[in-house]
């Protein structure tokens, strides 16, 4: 039996911002790309759900040209997700939206961070709903810390203690919700569990990716297309050859540059804090035009 819990998954889909994501969100086809994204993983992965009692709030900029907004109407014929534009999010404008989003409270809030161009593992609200019952703080961050990684043809299973796809369970008395911090830094201000298991999530890696790059170890896509229905279907099995020469030589490498990247950042947030280094990020940003930026952050995803 599922327990009763109230289950919001928030998503942002072009909801403005001034920090470094604005130099890639001011590119040509960054949005139409988002949308492409949204319909062939996010939104398919939500309705093939295997629990359907869940919200959802997706998140959009007053702003949006005319074709945007009719494609919202159209995409969501089934009302799956609750579209609701504003400028920014304050505590008190997504407390009001989080209530507005249940009609009838049966038990403990739980709200899951999920981007607009990534998706979930069919059971995944069923997992998620199942941790959150076994919560017995106050508050806590959940992690499901097993998922994939897709790029291209290519997919990698990804170990991910801290990953995007961070849940929150509380009660309804003043929530903070998945987004109180940032996904990593969730541990600062309240428990943190880690759930293992089967993935529970894919990320897609491509052009316009603020943060996301290949992690992990290249896996065969035919083991995990259950999981994922429609979304690994193009994905080809790789050769045994492939499959060792991405063991034996370019996971070494993504390690080692994951090992650099961790120790440089955690520097950066010792010496900076968080808003020091969202604005040292910004001043890198400034001195590229949107698409050289975009070429570097790629490679570097500092």
């Amino acid at each position: 039996m599922i327990p009763a819990i109230d289950h919001i998954f928030l998503t942002r889909f072009n909801l403005p911002s001034a920090g470094v994501e604005h130099a890639i969100r001011a590119q040509e086809g960054w949005l139409r790309d988002r949308v492409e994204l949204f319909e062939s993983v996010c939104l398919p992965s939500l309705r093939q759900q295997s629990d359907h009692g869940f919200a959802w709030i997706i998140y959009f900029d007053p702003e949006s040209p005319a074709w945007l907004r009719k494609w919202i109407v159209n995409i969501n014929e089934d009302r799956i997700f609750q579209a609701v534009f504003r400028k920014e999010v304050t505590d008190s404008t997504l407390y009001e939206d989080l209530s507005g989003a249940i009609h009838a409270r049966t038990g403990k809030l739980l709200t899951t961070n999920i981007d607009n161009d990534d998706g979930l593992a069919v059971d995944f609200v069923e997992r998620a709903k199942r941790a959150a019952a076994q919560t017995t703080a106050p508050r806590q961050a959940l992690y499901f810390t097993e998922g994939l990684v897709k790029r291209s043809n290519e997919l990698y299973l990804r170990a991910d203690k801290r990953n995007a796809f961070c849940s929150v369970v509380e009660s309804w008395e003043r929530p903070v919700s998945c987004w109180a911090d940032w996904h990593n830094l969730l541990e600062r201000s309240m428990p943190v569990r880690e759930v293992s298991g089967t993935p529970a999530w894919l990320q897609v890696v491509h052009e316009h990716n603020v943060s996301n790059r290949v992690r992990g170890q290249r896996v065969s896509p035919v083991t995990y297309r259950s999981l994922f229905p429609g979304l690994l279907e193009h994905v080809p099995a790789p050769s045994r050859l492939e499959l060792l020469t991405d063991l034996v030589a370019k996971s070494v490498v993504r390690g080692a540059s994951e090992c650099i990247r961790a120790v440089a950042k955690k520097i950066l947030m010792g010496l900076f804090g968080k808003a020091g280094v969202e604005k040292l990020k910004v001043l890198i940003a400034r001195s590229f035009t949107p698409g050289a930026w975009n070429k570097v952050s790629a490679k570097l995803r500092i």
